[in-house]
């Protein structure tokens, strides 16, 4: 079997369809990763604003079937398995037996809040990707807990995330430290 792009177009036509344009790209991307892992939360850095304060970042959930949804923007949620800002890199597996739910009860659960944040407006500071999965968990009962937001979920995911690979430590942190750093040596 060949590498490289015509492996790729062989992949393409073995799905059959129109796969040009972004929807192509996504279905190829789609085909050529597995998911992350079902059952998931899943977090990305945040450019520039990781890079500042390495909590912050961008996050989602994935459905049994290993799909990552996010709430991307105002009146959009990504279904299509990939994060708006890039590859998860860190993430919190949820095993069923841990959510006291079948995988069709967090399928539902995270439907129904994809179907309700289609109907709002993105707001960095309020109503965000955060909440998007708050409201999912919250729906759930995640561990017997109906009041989860925002700011639990930044400090469950910071401090109890896992990362994918080393890589994914160094892209989180690196831009931090050298900030760090570079504000250290001009105050000194």
């Amino acid at each position: 079997m060949r590498e490289g792009p015509a492996n790729l177009e062989s992949l393409q036509l073995n799905v059959g369809g129109d796969m040009s344009g972004r929807e192509g790209e996504i279905q190829s991307q789609r085909l050529l990763t597995p998911p992350l892992r079902p059952m998931a939360i899943t977090w990305s850095p945040l450019p520039p604003l990781t890079w500042i304060c390495p909590i912050i970042g961008h996050t989602g959930i994935a459905m049994s079937n290993g799909v990552i949804c996010d709430f991307q923007g105002p009146y959009y949620v990504g279904t299509a398995g990939f994060m708006a800002f890039g590859a998860p890199t860190r993430y919190i597996p949820l095993p069923s037996s841990t959510t006291g739910s079948s995988s069709e009860a967090w399928d539902t659960s995270v439907s129904k809040a994809n179907k309700c944040y289609e109907k709002r407006m993105h707001n960095i500071c309020c109503d965000n990707c955060h909440s998007h999965v708050c409201y999912a968990l919250n729906d759930m009962e995640l561990y017997g807990f109906k009041r989860w937001n925002m700011v639990i979920l930044a400090f469950w995911i910071f401090f109890c995330g896992r990362f994918k690979t080393f890589g994914d430590v160094v892209k989180t942190f690196l831009p931090f430290t050298l900030l760090m750093c570079i504000i250290f040596l001009l105050k000194s």
